[in-house]
C-alpha cells in the first residue's frame, strides 16, 4: 500500500486508521474500526498512558502518548479529543496527508473552523465532522418526506453528567438540532433570540433558541442537561403535513392531508408510522468517513456543515449572555 498522503485511495485498498483521544466516546470509535473489513486500526494515541494501554489491548492494536508520532503513518483518523485540541491535531493530520474524522463541535471558534476546510481543501483530503445524529435512522427516514418546512420544534434533554461540561449546552447538545435543522431548511438565518443558565455547571446548562430563516421558516430548539429524563425529539410542520420524529426510540409519526370526497366519513388525513431498529449510528458514521475516504461517496456532513452549526451555537450562546440577568447593584 501506498504510503498516506501518497494519491488517490482506491475502492480496494485496505486503510490504516487511528483514533486520537480514547475516552468514553473514543473507545467505541476504536471498536468500530477493529470490527471493519478492508481497514486496519494502525494505533490508537492518547496523552493518558492507563485509557490508551487497556484500549490497545482490548483491541489488538498499539498505543502511543503522542499522536505526532503517527503523522505520515496513517490514511485516516478519527479526533475524539476535548474541542480544545481539535484544530492543532485536525489540522497537523491534514497537513501530513491524512482524511480526518473530528467529533463535534468541529472546533471551538469559526477562524478554526475555516482553517480546517482550507487545509482540507489544499491537501485534496476528506474533512467530516460527527454529528452523528443525521445517522439516525429516524431522521434518514424522514428526509425523503421533508417539503418545505413552515415550523420546526426541537427538544433535546438529558440528565446532568460532568463529561461533556468543558461547553456549554448549546455546544455540547443543541448543536446536533441545529445542524439537522439548518440541513433541512436550507436559508440562511434572519434572526435568532435565545435565552439559557447555568444551573450545574459553570457554563449554560439549559437553553433555548427560536431561530427566524430568510425563506420564512421557525425554529425553536431547547436543550437541557439538568432533566430528569433523557429525549430527543422534532416536529416538523409544512403546509401538506406534519411529522414527528422521536430521535431516541426510533419512532417517525407522518399525518398527512387527503383529498375527502364531499359527504364522505373519514379523517381528512392519514396516519402512518414507523419504527426502526436501533441500529449502530457510529457504525454508519464512520462506514461513510471510510466510504468518503476511497471516493465511493460525498461526505455526509462536511467541515462547511460543521462550521455552519458552530456559528449558529456561537450565536446562540452570545445572544444568551446579552440577555442573562443584570449584575448585582
Amino acid at each position: 500500500m501506498a504510503p498516506a498522503g501518497a494519491g488517490i485511495i482506491t475502492p480496494m485498498d485496505r486503510l490504516r486508521v487511528a483514533v486520537v483521544g480514547v475516552g468514553y466516546l473514543g473507545r467505541f470509535h476504536a471498536q468500530k474500526y477493529a470490527a471493519l473489513e478492508r481497514c486496519e486500526l494502525f494505533a490508537v494515541a492518547d496523552s493518558r498512558p492507563g485509557p490508551g494501554s487497556a484500549v490497545a489491548q482490548e483491541l489488538g492494536t498499539r498505543a502511543v502518548g503522542d499522536y505526532r508520532e503517527l503523522l505520515g503513518k496513517v490514511d485516516a483518523v478519527s479526533i475524539v479529543t476535548p474541542t480544545a485540541a481539535h484544530c492543532e491535531i485536525a489540522l497537523a493530520f491534514l497537513e501530513s496527508g491524512a482524511h480526518v474524522l473530528v467529533e463535534k463541535p468541529i472546533t471551538e471558534t469559526v477562524a478554526q473552523a475555516q482553517r480546517l476546510i482550507s487545509a482540507a481543501r489544499r491537501a485534496g483530503r476528506v474533512l467530516q465532522v460527527g454529528h452523528l445524529e443525521r445517522f439516525n435512522p429516524t431522521i434518514v427516514a424522514a428526509e425523503p418526506q421533508l417539503r418545505a418546512p413552515r415550523f420546526i420544534d426541537c427538544q433535546r434533554l438529558a440528565p446532568f453528567r460532568e463529561r461533556g461540561t468543558d461547553v456549554n449546552v448549546v455546544l455540547d447538545l443543541m448543536i446536533h438540532d441545529l445542524d439537522i435543522v439548518q440541513s433541512i431548511v436550507g436559508s440562511d438565518i434572519a434572526h435568532i433570540d435565545a435565552v439559557g443558565t447555568p444551573v450545574f455547571s459553570s457554563e449554560i446548562d439549559i437553553a433555548n433558541a427560536r431561530i427566524r430563516f430568510a425563506n420564512g421558516c421557525v425554529a425553536n430548539a431547547t436543550a437541557s442537561r439538568v432533566s430528569l429524563k433523557t429525549e430527543r425529539k422534532l416536529r416538523i410542520f409544512q403546509d401538506d403535513a406534519y411529522l414527528s420524529l422521536d430521535l431516541q426510540q426510533k419512532i417517525l409519526t407522518v399525518i398527512r392531508k387527503q383529498p375527502v370526497a364531499a359527504g364522505e366519513a373519514r379523517l381528512p388525513v392519514t396516519i402512518d408510522e414507523q419504527s426502526f431498529e436501533p441500529g449502530d449510528a457510529l457504525r454508519s458514521e464512520i462506514e461513510a468517513f471510510l466510504a468518503s475516504c476511497r471516493g465511493e461517496r460525498p461526505v455526509v456532513v462536511s467541515g462547511e456543515d460543521g462550521m455552519r452549526a458552530l456559528q449558529t451555537a456561537v450565536a446562540i450562546a452570545a445572544a444568551v449572555s446579552r440577555g442573562g440577568p443584570p449584575p448585582p447593584a
